[in-house]
């Protein structure tokens, strides 16, 4: 059954990466898809604000709290399906921690996964943001997912094709109108990884473009280069004490581009290189992190209480006693730095319950 963890005012501090947040008004915690359901649908019928809680990873929550049920999801099981010629259907529940997934299914010999190795969180959040790293993203492998439409009360299957899979984000990102039950994922047999398309990896790998590997080297590789920018959670270091990467990178069409690039020139000189990266016609993406250094704000940048990771300026971190307040105050000072210096808008990747950059 659905059982409370504590009657009322949890420290949603406990449930998230950043170590920040105050209560939830309740708490409940689903430990099955049947339960999770169950107690959306009765707090949909009762009116009281929820919030879903997968592994607290991708998430910001104001100091005042939550008022309503934060309801985290806890629903366990995998299952392997054969569909031949060389693939396999692994189907996952929402609530199954990401990594230790990735790992079983490299230990079964299955590729697809392994570049996504490391990323903190849960299995339900995979779609929903379209996570990706070192070249892959959930939506080259996600088959389906099965949802509960908040909207009807009624569970139902989608395929991947009808989420709305981009960079970072889904029709599912953003809304509360549907919970992710649980997830499909279409791998291959035969132990080798996905064509090895990131520039980095492929160096650390020594091998070229598309280039296939073990899949467990593959994944060995990625946890050390994560690793090395402290985006592997490790409770005795504060610089993973963080939402990841807290702004996307951005992109911009040709135009607005080009207009960045005068900016640049103006402000660093016309010979700097600038790293950016094709997106889809007509479209380019820079680099957050490099804008973010160029404007002024260098790994390890303080705030009050906060800081810029000491070995990935994309992550901002929770040095011990801050709040929430005090991220925001340090999200804000870069996003209207950044603005100041280039003219680009950075964008917040992470939820932020009850609060805003302003």
């Amino acid at each position: 059954m659905t059982t409370p963890l504590s009657g009322t005012g949890v420290p949603l501090s406990q449930c998230t990466t950043l170590r920040l947040g105050g209560p939830a008004t309740r708490f409940v915690r689903a430990t099955a898809a049947a339960d999770l359901v169950e107690a959306v649908r009765d707090l949909d019928a009762s009116g009281d604000p929820l919030l879903l809680i997968g592994g607290g990873s991708n998430l910001v929550v104001a100091d005042e709290g939550f008022a309503g049920t934060a309801v985290q999801v806890g629903t366990l099981g995998r299952r392997l399906d054969p569909l031949g010629d060389g693939l396999v259907q692994l189907t996952v529940e929402a609530g199954e921690v990401w990594d230790d997934v990735v790992a079983e299914a490299v230990a079964q010999g299955l590729g697809g996964l392994e570049c996504l190795s490391g990323i903190p969180g849960l299995v339900g959040a995979t779609p929903v943001q379209n996570v990706g790293a070192y070249g892959v993203e959930i939506s080259q492998v996600l088959d389906s997912v099965d949802l509960l439409d908040r909207r009807t009360g009624r569970v139902h299957q989608l395929p991947a094709s009808a989420l709305g899979l981009a960079y970072r984000t889904s029709v599912l990102k953003g809304t509360d109108a549907a919970v992710v039950l649980r997830a499909r994922y279409t791998l291959t047999s035969g132990g080798l990884s996905a064509p090895i398309r990131y520039a980095e990896l492929a160096r650390v790998l020594g091998v070229g473009a598309g280039d296939r590997v073990p899949a467990d080297a593959a994944r060995k590789a990625v946890l050390e280069l994560r690793r090395g920018k402290g985006m592997v959670l490790d409770p005795t270091d504060h610089d993973t004490w963080s939402a990841g990467s807290f702004f996307t990178n951005p992109l911009l069409d040709d135009s607005t581009f080009t207009g960045v690039l005068i900016r640049i020139a103006e402000r660093l000189g016309a010979d700097v290189d600038v790293p950016s990266y094709p997106a889809g016609p007509g479209y380019r993406k820079l680099s957050a992190a490099w804008l973010i250094e160029r404007a002024g704000f260098a790994k390890g940048y303080r705030g009050h209480r906060v800081a810029l990771s000491t070995r990935h300026t994309l992550a901002l971190t929770n040095r011990g006693g801050a709040s929430t307040r005090d991220l925001l105050g340090l999200a804000r000072e870069v996003r209207d730095g950044v603005r100041a210096a280039f003219g680009v808008e950075l964008t917040p990747e992470p939820v932020l319950v009850g609060c805003d950059l302003g």
